[in-house]
C-alpha cells in the first residue's frame, strides 16, 4: 500500500484490473487510495470510483441462458448479475462462498432467465478447483469464438462477452487517460490476467501465478506477502 501510495504521488496511473463485481471492488479501490476508473466485472466494465459507467459491454442474454442451462443440467452451482447485485437461483455452499470473498449479499430468485435482463456483465461457475479444470476446456470448446471463459480464482470460472477481457477495458481507459500500451505494466497471477498480460509494455507475473501466466509474462515478482510490487515500484521510479 505504501509503494502504491508513492507511485501515485509520483504522478503515475495505479489502476486495479479485477474480476470482482464493481461493489465488491469498490473497497479495496478506495482503501488503497485509488482516484483513475478501474476495470471490474472481468474487464465487462469501466467503472469511476463514484460509480459512473464508463464501459459497460456485458454477455447478451441468450448467450448467458446457454451457460446457465448446461450448468442446470450438471448440476453446477452458476450465478449472474444485475444492476450490481449477484443473482443466484439456489443457496449453495459454493454461492456462500462466493458472496463472502465479494463482500455483496446473494439474491435468490426463482429463475436466472427471467431476472438478468437484456446483458449480464459475467456470468460465474463456482466449484471444486479439480471440477473447474475438468471443465475450462470443455466450456471454451463450446463456446468458443462466442464467450470469453477465464478463471480469477481456481474455484471459480468466468464467462463474459468474447470482445470482453482485462485487457480490452485497459486498452480503453489507457485511451481515454492518454496513456501508450508502450507505458503499461500490468501484473497478475490468474489465467484471467493473460490478456493484459500479453499486451502490455511490461506483462509482469506473481511468483504463484498459473505455469501459463507465468510463461507468457516479461518477468517475475516475488509472492504476496513478500514485497514484489514494492520492489517493481521502486524500479519503475528510479528509471
Amino acid at each position: 500500500m505504501a509503494a502504491l501510495g508513492r507511485a501515485l504521488a509520483a504522478g503515475l496511473h495505479v489502476v486495479a484490473c479485477t474480476g470482482r463485481p464493481f461493489p465488491g471492488a469498490l473497497p479495496w479501490v478506495r482503501r488503497l487510495g485509488l482516484v483513475d476508473p478501474f476495470v471490474c466485472y472481468q474487464g465487462a466494465q469501466v467503472r469511476a470510483v463514484d460509480g459512473s459507467m464508463l464501459l459497460d459491454h456485458g454477455v447478451p442474454h441468450a448467450l448467458a441462458i446457454e451457460v446457465v442451462r448446461w450448468c442446470r443440467e450438471r448440476g453446477v452451482h452458476v450465478q449472474a448479475y444485475r444492476d450490481d447485485q449477484l443473482l443466484v437461483e439456489h443457496d449453495t455452499p459454493f454461492g456462500r462462498a462466493y458472496s463472502a470473498h465479494a463482500g455483496m449479499p446473494m439474491h435468490v430468485v426463482p429463475d436466472l432467465d427471467a431476472a438478468m435482463g437484456p446483458t449480464t456483465p459475467k456470468v460465474v461457475i463456482v466449484a471444486e478447483q479439480a471440477d473447474v479444470e475438468r471443465m475450462l476446456p470443455e466450456v471454451r470448446q463450446r463456446w468458443a469464438g462466442r464467450l470469453y471463459a477465464a478463471t480469477s480464482m481456481p474455484t471459480y470460472i468466468e464467462f463474459t462477452h468474447v470482445d470482453s477481457d482485462k485487457r480490452r477495458a485497459l486498452q480503453f481507459l489507457c485511451e481515454r487517460l492518454g496513456v501508450s500500451e508502450a507505458a503499461t505494466v500490468a501484473v497478475g497471477d490468474g489465467r484471467n490476467d493473460l490478456p493484459m498480460l500479453e499486451w502490455a509494455g511490461l506483462g509482469v507475473a506473481v511468483a504463484d501465478a498459473a505455469p501459463e501466466v507465468l510463461a507468457a509474462a516479461d518477468r517475475v515478482i516475488a509472492a504476496p506477502g513478500s514485497g514484489g510490487i514494492a520492489a517493481l515500484v521502486g524500479e519503475l521510479l528510479s528509471t
